[in-house]
């Protein structure tokens, strides 16, 4: 049995499962990107054993928690049988003390080959907060008003070789009111910075980075501070797209929702957006005609993202125009921006 320490997690070998023994609720609230759930109690038990530990006393609660894992112990080797094959694990709890050290102890038994994570999950939070908190890379921030198709563009920059970011990918959300549409359920603010690290990590340093010019939250989940803060002080390249044709982007990327969702993200802008406006565009809605109701929507954004980029402390600050949303053509003359601006 090996211990390792949180930056090789980041190294682990591509056939080694790393098993997280938390309970359900534990891993739910923020676990290490890829790691599989497999839980020495639920989260009934552990609650049990906790009101034994603080209400009575530590050998009762070790006792409790004997008789549930015992009763399970050959669940715990016939699941990670089927998870890791080869029988190559990691395995972590949340302090690297007792949860791991069992099902550790366990599957060594069972002729697993087994690495342990010294200080568990708490260790690996704090490792992660740590890097995020670093200014070791060099970031250039995609500007460009709502509908400037930023994020496909962002994607072919990753066709072209470039390194790239993708908070709204990581965040399940486009950023608006209307962000959370066609998107899975948004993860938490816990997990959407082991995502943000783990992404990071995976790039190569001293490369130059892209990454949207975003607001510090994106839907429910928030940028953490000290990242945030780099983005805001790299250079800009703010992308400028005639209102037409965003408009346009934007009534085929929204314009197949269902009204009702349209309308429910549309009334969550009702006090910033103004009454009249909203009436307007609800209007709109009812009428089925969608491309004036995105329109009163895109002239608040428009002021919105000018308000908020002016708050920007960015290095330096670079304008590329374009008539239409070319995505591989305006991915190919930001890489030109950069090289020619040693960014």
């Amino acid at each position: 049995m090996k211990r390792i320490e949180p930056p090789q997690l980041f190294q682990l070998e591509p056939d080694r499962v790393l098993l997280d023994v938390r309970t359900p609720a534990e891993y739910a609230q923020g676990h290490v990107p890829g790691a599989v759930n497999l839980p020495l109690f639920s989260d009934e038990e552990r609650a049990e054993v906790g009101t034994l530990y603080k209400q009575v006393n530590p050998e009762k609660a070790f006792l409790r928690g004997v008789d549930f894992a015992g009763a399970k112990m050959s669940w715990y080797v016939k699941e990670a049988m089927r998870l890791a094959r080869n029988r190559k694990v990691a395995i972590h709890c949340w302090r690297g003390g007792q949860r791991s050290g069992s099902i550790a102890t366990l599957l060594s038994f069972a002729k697993f080959d087994v690495q342990v994570l010294a200080g568990g999950y708490k260790a690996y939070r704090h490792y992660v907060l740590e890097q995020l908190s670093l200014r070791n890379h060099r970031y250039i921030v995609l500007g460009g008003k709502t509908g400037s198709g930023k994020t496909l563009i962002l994607n072919e920059l990753k066709q072209q070789g470039e390194q790239i970011i993708d908070l709204e990918g990581l965040a399940h959300h486009k950023g608006s009111a209307f962000g959370a549409l066609g998107e899975l359920p948004q993860p938490t603010v816990e997990q959407f910075e082991n995502d943000l690290c783990s992404a990071i990590a995976k790039l190569e340093l001293g490369r130059r980075i892209w990454v949207e010019n975003e607001s510090r939250n994106i839907g429910k989940v928030f940028v953490p501070g000290s990242f945030y803060d780099h983005i805001k002080s790299s250079p800009l390249v703010h992308l400028e797209i005639p209102f037409e044709a965003r408009l346009q982007y934007l009534v085929e990327e929204y314009g197949n929702f269902p009204k009702e969702e349209l309308i429910g993200s549309l009334l969550k802008i009702t006090k910033r957006m103004g009454g009249n406006n909203v009436k307007d565009a609800l209007e709109a809605y009812e009428a089925g005609d969608v491309e004036t109701a995105t329109a009163v929507a895109l002239h608040y954004y428009d002021k919105t993202y000018t308000h908020s980029t002016s708050k920007g402390n960015f290095s330096k600050r670079i304008e590329l125009e374009a008539a239409q949303i070319e995505v591989a053509g305006i991915a190919q003359q930001l890489v030109k921006i950069a090289d020619a601006n040693d960014l």
